[in-house]
């Protein structure tokens, strides 16, 4: 494919992004139809060098110039477009597109309707420059862009201070993540004089050392810990329930389907050092698996709809650390695709009812809207299925392979993650029931107020519902297209789950439907049968006010790390910073003082000045002469 053409899928959305930023006010509705487009130009660029290279099974790699050149170390300006870039590239400007068509109409009364495209398109700029760098200093410039880009969108209606505190949480906390991600890539650079990903790859299958192995496990856990700031596990978790500040549109791409991904890429991506570290590799499993459950039960009692759906992503982001760490990088690149159909599909069902319910987020003042938003409601439930793991829907095969994985590598493990899962089929299905079920508990100018969104708005929808029924065909067990396509890009495939179907993985497959049908009928009987709502705020009590309020881990790290960083920063400025002033403000008085005194010698008396002048010829000749 021509090098033009690749700069093109590029630059387009970039392009997109400054005619909006310059021209978007004159614009109007048309900076919403320019952004469009120019992602789904994207689309099909990334779609016809997709087709390139599956058939060829080469990649496509651009050079563009020599960026560094440092005695043996030097990184060049360059793109590679290769089994695992391309197939990010789908779903990042796929659904990137289905949301900026969605955004047209859901974001068409706001006053900065052109700043959001220009924004959005920003986003995906950055995010195709982060899954297509050849080398690790092009996918930083990536990773910090759509870092930029979340404050900007977390942020984007700033008349509210809660929402830039929000904004200023996620900028920060993806910092700390950052720091790691740096420390991995001067590690890197140290141990091979290179940042390019098939340089490192090539001296890695050359063998290694012991002193290097340590190395490489150290640079794995730094780059590991970029990967939690970025894809929100524990302990850097926290930011992305409170992202959903930020119009749902953003929700859906950013929090949903492309930036929390880029965690999962890169440890993928960097497959060949990882698998260098399997004490690395244990720790990611772990985290994986806590996250999950941690997340999930946060979930079980959030009344605001678009919360459930961050823990609930915080949740199967730990799902696919955890395959990931035993090494099942193709499995957990299935469950990030799966879960971009139906989270996206969710987080926009999400925004369909916020804006029939005129801003509306908290589900207990919702119910009945079955009746009133038909469309909405069927793909809600088709992602609701499958998220919950029930066939033939797609979640069910990835989020199976994943338990199969787990019970083959550490039982332990795979029973947190049934539990995890068992957990989303209730919430999930708790929030279908409490929002579409029942009597309408709104007000009754809400209720007058109701009806289906247009056809930008479900239309998507329905596309991505039914991606989340079919998603799942891409890696059948038994004939895994998806498993033979990354094979180029996977060094040890072996690690994965076989996909050969005996005795007991069938028993864990029905393990898993049971624990899907046993979390949707506790939610229907508490909800439909009995019809329970959750409490109001004032009368929670007990545990269930302990998670309603996230297990304080808020209030936590505001008390030990926030709190006592605020001290030290009063005490640098209160002492510190005055102690040091005054020093070098009496240094100055001192010198000011001998200035003065050797002012008053310059009184213009000539006797004065020829007395100093023999006075210092005479001690010149006593050193001389004489002291010598």
């Amino acid at each position: 494919m021509d090098t033009n053409v690749i700069l093109l899928l590029l630059l387009v959305p970039l392009i997109g992004s400054l005619v909006n930023v310059f021209f978007g006010k004159k614009l109007g509705n048309g900076s919403g139809i320019i952004a469009t487009v120019a992602v789904l130009i994207s689309f099909i660029i990334s779609l016809l060098a997709f087709i390139q290279v599956n058939s060829t099974k080469q990649p496509i790699e651009i050079e563009l110039f020599e960026w560094m050149a440092l005695a043996n170390f030097n990184v060049t300006f360059g793109f590679l477009l290769d089994q695992l870039s391309l197939l990010w590239l789908l779903f990042v400007t796929g659904i990137g597109t289905l949301i900026h068509w969605y955004s047209t109409n859901y974001m068409k009364n706001d006053e900065n309707y052109g700043k959001f495209f220009a924004y959005l398109n920003l986003f995906i700029f950055f995010m195709i420059v982060l899954v297509t760098g050849s080398n690790l200093l092009i996918t930083f410039i990536g990773w910090e862009g759509v870092g930029l880009c979340s404050y900007l969108l977390i942020g984007f209606w700033h008349k509210n201070q809660s929402y830039n505190d929000a904004a200023k949480k996620a900028f920060i906390m993806n910092r700390i993540g950052d720091l790691g991600f740096l420390v991995g890539v001067f590690i890197l650079a140290f141990l091979f004089q290179s940042l390019d990903y098939m340089t490192i790859k090539e001296a890695l299958m050359h063998g290694t050392n012991h002193q290097i192995n340590t190395w490489i496990g150290w640079a794995a856990l730094a780059l590991f810990i970029g990967a939690v700031g970025k894809s929100a596990q524990i302990p850097l978790y926290t930011w992305l329930p409170d992202a959903m500040a930020g119009p749902t549109p953003v929700s859906a791409l950013i929090h949903a389907a492309t930036m929390v991904t880029a965690g999962i890429f890169l440890i993928t991506r960097l497959n060949f050092v990882f698998d260098l570290a399997p004490h690395i590799q244990n720790i990611i499993a772990i985290v994986g698996a806590v996250t999950s459950l941690f997340a999930a039960t946060i979930g079980l009692v959030q009344t605001d709809i678009k919360k459930v759906l961050a823990y609930s992503t915080v949740s199967q982001l730990g799902l696919m650390f955890m395959a990931v760490g035993f090494g099942a990088y193709e499995i957990a690149v299935f469950h990030v695709v799966t879960h971009a159909f139906f989270k996206a599909c969710l987080f926009l069902g999400s925004g369909s009812v916020i804006h029939a319910m005129g801003g509306e987020q908290d589900m207990r003042n919702m119910g009945g809207l079955k009746k009133f938003m038909p469309a909405t409601y069927a793909t809600f439930l088709l992602a609701t299925i499958a998220i919950s793991g029930f066939p033939p829907f797609s979640g069910f095969f990835s989020k199976d392979e994943i338990l199969l994985t787990a019970f083959s590598h550490n039982p332990v493990l795979y029973v947190i993650g049934s539990i995890a899962s068992i957990m989303t089929a209730f919430y999930m299905f708790r929030l279908l029931y409490l929002t579409f079920f029942k009597n309408f508990r709104g007000t009754q100018e809400q209720k007058n107020h109701l009806h289906e969104s247009p056809a930008a708005i479900t239309v998507p929808l329905w596309i991505l519902g039914i991606l989340s029924v079919v998603g799942g065909a891409i890696s059948l067990p038994g004939n895994s297209w998806l498993n033979s396509y990354l094979e180029p890009i996977i060094v040890n495939s072996a690690n994965a789950h076989p996909h050969v179907l005996g005795t007991t993985e069938y028993i864990l497959m029905a393990i898993a439907v049971i624990g899907a049908c046993i979390g949707l009928f506790i939610a229907y009987s508490k909800y439909i049968k009995k019809g329970e709502l959750p409490p109001a705020d004032e009368q929670m009590t007990g545990f269930h006010k302990v998670l309603y309020n996230k297990y304080y881990i808020d209030e936590i790290y505001m008390k030990v790390i926030v709190k006592p960083i605020y001290a030290l920063a009063v005490f640098f400025r209160d002492v510190v910073e005055v102690v040091l002033s005054e020093a070098i403000y009496g240094l100055g008085k001192i010198a000011d003082g001998l200035s003065l005194q050797g002012k008053k010698a310059q009184n213009g008396n000539i006797g004065l000045y020829l007395f100093a002048f023999v006075f210092g010829i005479c001690l010149m000749l006593y050193y001389l002469f004489i002291a010598r």
